[in-house]
């Protein structure tokens, strides 16, 4: 596996990862064999998060012995100091360490939001502790948003940046890779393959990993898909046109379908959560993850049927989105 130095942190990281989502609809036996397959293939990144129910127990329980072979990164939804101190013990102990690689925030919204985890009392300072105490190394930002996420990296306080990107959503290229290299951190890409509406898989990892990021974290449930994907990191080249075009075709098929969860369409007037709304039927349609989605779904107030197709949110969403027709269709799929 081909390694690249993920930024100011100084982790040697293989530029195949392994995203930690697709544990939770594993037993608790395939998690332990996938991931030790997964180590055996050379991979030496392990992406996972407080959110994903089980997947940090059953990270720390089946990597426990091979801790020193790979470097731990997961992340946390909290936004204050206290909650971010009970997250942080949970992780450390769910994931049997007591140092972990990467600690990320998870999701920021918004650069207000930013703002309150970064004020005295926020969650950066239970963080950036913990840095000085040895119990994380180093700390990252992840977001779907583009301009918070900017303002993170102007901040200099992160060593890392995670955002999704692939070829549907290379739009990254244009601001977050550029000032992310200039300020010496790590990128990581979340969703390279869309939540499974990539086409060619090896095609977009080349596209990928030529367009600045170091770090892939595409979830696999398969010795199949581990396989697939490792050999890109092996043998790592430039894409070619056949590449190229498998990546445009796929653009064009999303085209106004695609929801990046920028969040600019919110407010919605009748309180719906748009993006994570579609963040659902994703993993319902594509994920294969339909339980953890009607999980999510049932403790939403207002849910796919309650869109009065208003079309507020339209003229609002960058990419032209026909939200109140996505919104129809989940209503129809989410069940």
């Amino acid at each position: 596996m081909q390694k690249r130095t993920l930024g100011k942190t100084g982790f040697e990281a293989g530029v195949i990862g392994f995203g930690g989502i697709p544990l939770q609809k594993l037993s608790r036996e395939r998690s332990t064999e996938l991931l030790h397959q997964a180590l055996d293939l050379g991979i030496n990144f392990i992406d996972t998060a407080r959110g994903y129910t089980d997947s940090e127990e059953k990270i720390g329980r089946a990597l426990r012995d091979r801790r020193h072979e790979y470097i731990l990164a997961t992340k946390a939804l909290s936004r204050d100091a206290e909650g971010m101190a009970s997250e942080l013990a949970t992780s450390l102990s769910e994931l049997r360490t007591d140092c972990i690689d990467l600690y990320q925030i998870h999701a920021l919204p918004s650069v207000e939001v930013l703002e309150d985890i970064l004020a005295p009392g926020g969650a950066y300072q239970v963080l950036a502790q913990a840095r000085e105490e040895g119990r994380i190394k180093s700390i990252g930002v992840t977001g779907h948003g583009r301009p918070v996420l900017q303002r993170a990296i102007e901040t200099g306080l992160f060593d890392t940046v995670q955002h999704p990107f692939n070829p549907i959503e290379d739009e990254w290229s244009d601001d977050v890779i550029p000032a992310a290299k200039r300020a010496g951190m790590g990128i990581i890409a979340m969703k390279p393959i869309a939540g499974g509406a990539i086409s060619s898989v090896p095609a977009a990892l080349r596209f990928e990993l030529d367009s600045g990021i170091d770090v892939l974290i595409p979830g696999m449930d398969s010795l199949a898909q581990l396989e697939e994907n490792t050999a890109v990191g092996r043998n790592l080249r430039p894409p070619d046109e056949a590449d190229l075009q498998a990546c445009a075709a796929d653009k064009k098929t999303w085209d106004g379908e695609f929801c990046r969860r920028c969040g600019y369409c919110l407010p919605c007037p009748n309180g719906l959560q748009i993006p994570f709304l579609l963040l659902i039927q994703a993993y319902y349609e594509r994920y294969d993850l339909a339980d953890w989605a009607l999980e999510r779904l049932a403790g939403l107030e207002r849910k796919y049927g309650d869109c009065i197709a208003c079309g507020e949110c339209l003229p609002r969403c960058p990419y032209n989105l026909p939200i109140p027709e996505l919104m129809a269709k989940a209503d129809r799929q989410v069940r």
